[in-house]
């Protein structure tokens, strides 16, 4: 019993300032946010009281405009397009690099600088490309395009009620892209090549390579890569009030919940956070156990 406590006595004692700032900074803040939401303080006074789950209700049968429901319907317009901007121009890019193209180490340079430039500065670029602007006061790529003749190419970009939120993805799939890049190539790279070349062998051509042998080895690869830009997306905060700033047409509820912080409503606040952490949870906590178990049974 004292061999035993003399082994994980001095690894809980090295790790337990980082279990300390973890559960003061992470799961405190968290209990704390998750308390002050079932609370009636919709203002800078004290709460009144408990209220329960009426600060949750609220937001979907009582917000003004419905503008919580909207904002939701803006996030899912938004993953859906970065997700699959990102897998599919990931998956392109890993297929070029993987071919063994020339100056290999240089291209990836270029499709992972993007991830080195912050979402702000990212974002103010890219408003001034989305210039809304058509026809003689057209400018960034709708100038281009205007230039070129091609005026039937120029949009509204994200001041367009219908695309508005589509368009938004753009830069974050430009940004992120070179990432799911990485994540592929890592992938493709950790296939055994006895792999390839028994197909080879076998008379497999290029198509039926990838599709039979390669793509699905890529499986963990793309639910990682599914996992974590769905993650990134419903916490997009940054980029979009670089590019558009805070309006209704592109409110997802992170800048909502800013916005929300701004009126002193903290309750409502804390409730869109909750709700927001919520949905994090059900998309990572299922992919998480999935991983610990095949862990387990490798």
């Amino acid at each position: 019993m004292r061999h035993r406590r003399r082994t994980w006595i001095p690894g809980l004692l090295l790790i337990s300032p980082s279990l300390i700032l973890l559960a003061v900074f992470v799961y405190g803040l968290i209990g704390w946010t998750v308390n002050l939401s079932l609370q009636d303080r919709h203002n800078a006074r004290p709460a009144k009281g408990y209220v329960g789950l009426d600060n949750y209700t609220k937001l979907f049968t009582s917000d003004i405009n419905d503008r919580f429901v909207h904002s939701l319907k803006n996030l899912v317009v938004f993953t859906l397009v970065f997700m699959v901007g990102t897998i599919v121009l990931g998956l392109i890019w890993a297929l070029l690099l993987e071919r063994r193209a020339k100056a290999e180490g240089f291209w990836r340079t270029i499709y992972l600088f993007p991830m080195a430039v912050s979402f702000v500065a990212s974002g103010v670029v890219w408003r001034w490309l989305m210039n809304t602007g058509q026809g003689d006061s057209a400018g960034g790529i709708n100038a281009i395009f205007h230039g070129l003749g091609l005026n039937f190419l120029e949009s509204p970009w994200w001041t367009d009620p219908d695309w508005g939120m589509a368009a938004m993805a753009v830069p974050a799939i430009w940004q992120l892209s070179g990432y799911v890049m990485a994540l592929f190539l890592a992938g493709f790279r950790g296939i055994p090549e006895e792999l390839r070349e028994a197909a080879v062998v076998d008379g497999a051509t290029t198509f039926q390579l990838y599709r039979q042998v390669l793509f699905p080895q890529l499986t963990p690869t793309i639910l990682s890569a599914l996992i974590i830009t769905g993650h990134m997306s419903m916490k997009m905060f940054d980029l979009i009030m670089s590019v558009s700033g805070a309006q209704w047409l592109t409110e997802v509820p992170a800048v909502y919940v800013w916005q929300t912080l701004l009126t002193r409503d903290y309750a409502k606040a804390a409730a869109i956070s909750v709700f927001l952490l919520l949905i994090v949870a059900v998309v990572v906590v299922p992919y998480l156990i999935h991983v610990n178990r095949s862990e387990k049974r490798s």
